[in-house]
């Protein structure tokens, strides 16, 4: 059978990796800048809130891990999943943490500035002032000093993987950790019941969170007192998880030795004990390409084959194809769903000759394969269904 998939346009609103890109099938995608309607919207780090989206979009893709620049739950309503790249920038940001914390253990953005504010003289004056001055830049090894890890997921197990070879001890905590995350865990890491022991117990703490209402402030004014005094505070994942009151006053008592973030704000800059980047996480020619392949291959088949594979909103969801006719139904995770559907393609005298359903959370997903083609009609008594929020008819492939 000739391959029947319609042209989808991909409308990218960032520079996205050509590496990623290149993997849209030219004969059935077509890659645009501006579109009012397109089938796929790629991102990076645009804001799509109050963004229109058209009728034709069947999907969103963003080539990162984190969604906030995304209207989630707009999207949900509408049966459209939103996907990222979870993971996929874990080295990089693995690697920009143990750079973080080295920086604060070693004092190396103060030793950097009094060494740049030095006057150019004669060598003798200038081994002297250098001399003299390093002291108060005197720093601690990382050897023997504990890390807590908060979120243990592919980023916070790489993190606390590295420390582990660095001879560090580790102590992690994760409420919501994954089976895969589970076993991907160093064996060496020790569990902690809550993040309040956590925080007591660590000379240096990292932050791998995502920003949802629970994480917001997630270390705060309450809670930052736990620390160690001279504790190193490491936030890679996202600014609203430390609560800024809490560092400020955190620096001020000595509780905190230093806050590195990724984050910059205007409440911190200039404060000192500060280390601010200009979020670097991600930003490494791996990453980006990493992230654009890795987000672009689940868009493909999840466009021609209805596959959800980490999407923020939606359940995963693979089926192997053993009909050239399928059916994908985004509906609401209520009682007697998979019998009206059942049902209703029953009525029309369709066979189903597989289905999977998966759930998450109030969101549910249903991949359907039928022995003939299914007549417009039919999709339509679907779409009426209440609790349907999307039906996708599957064009047969070769």
């Amino acid at each position: 059978m000739a391959d029947s998939l319609p042209m989808s346009e991909v409308l990218v609103l960032n520079e996205v990796a050509q590496v990623g890109l290149a993997r849209f099938p030219a004969a059935r995608y077509r890659i645009v800048k501006e579109a009012k309607s397109p089938d796929v919207i790629l991102v990076r780090s645009y804001d799509l809130h109050g963004h229109a989206f058209g009728g034709n979009l069947k999907a969103v893709g963003r080539a990162g891990a984190g969604v906030n620049n995304i209207p989630v739950a707009e999207l949900s309503k509408r049966g459209l999943p939103v996907f990222n790249a979870p993971g996929a920038n874990a080295n990089a940001v693995k690697e920009l943490v143990i750079a973080g914390m080295l920086m604060a253990a070693r004092n190396l953005g103060p030793a950097l500035q009094f060494v740049s504010e030095l006057d150019a003289g004669e060598q003798e004056g200038l081994d002297k002032r250098i001399e003299s001055g390093k002291k108060a830049f005197a720093g601690i090894e990382l050897p023997g000093h504990t890390l807590g890890v908060i979120g243990l997921g592919k980023i916070g197990s790489l993190v606390a993987d590295a420390a582990i070879r660095l001879g560090m001890q580790v102590l992690g905590c994760d409420p919501e950790i994954t089976v895969d995350a589970a076993w991907s865990l160093p064996a060496q890491v020790r569990r902690a019941a809550s993040i309040d022991e956590v925080l007591k117990a660590s000379n240096f703490v990292s932050l791998h969170v995502p920003l949802v209402d629970k994480t917001r402030h997630l270390v705060n004014e309450r809670n930052i007192g736990h620390l160690p005094a001279g504790a190193i505070l490491l936030n890679f994942s996202r600014d609203g998880i430390v609560e800024e009151a809490a560092v400020r006053k955190g620096l001020a008592s000595g509780r905190l030795k230093a806050y590195v973030t990724d984050f910059p704000s205007a409440g911190l800059l200039g404060q000192a004990g500060v280390i601010a980047l200009p979020h670097l996480g991600a930003s490494t020619r791996e990453a980006e390409d990493n992230c654009a392949v890795m987000v672009v291959d689940q868009l493909v088949d999840y466009i021609e084959n209805g596959t959800v594979r980490n999407a923020v909103n939606f359940p995963d969801a693979s089926l192997a194809r053993e009909s050239p006719y399928r059916l994908a139904i985004a509906n609401a995770n209520a009682p007697d769903m998979l019998a009206q559907i059942s049902h209703a393609m029953g009525s029309r005298g369709i066979n189903i000759h597989n289905m999977l359903n998966k759930s998450r959370r109030e969101m549910a997903y249903t991949l359907v394969d039928v022995d003939s083609p299914v007549p417009e009609q039919a999709l339509e008594e679907l779409r009426r269904i209440t609790g349907v929020l999307a039906v996708r008819y599957l064009a047969p492939t070769s």
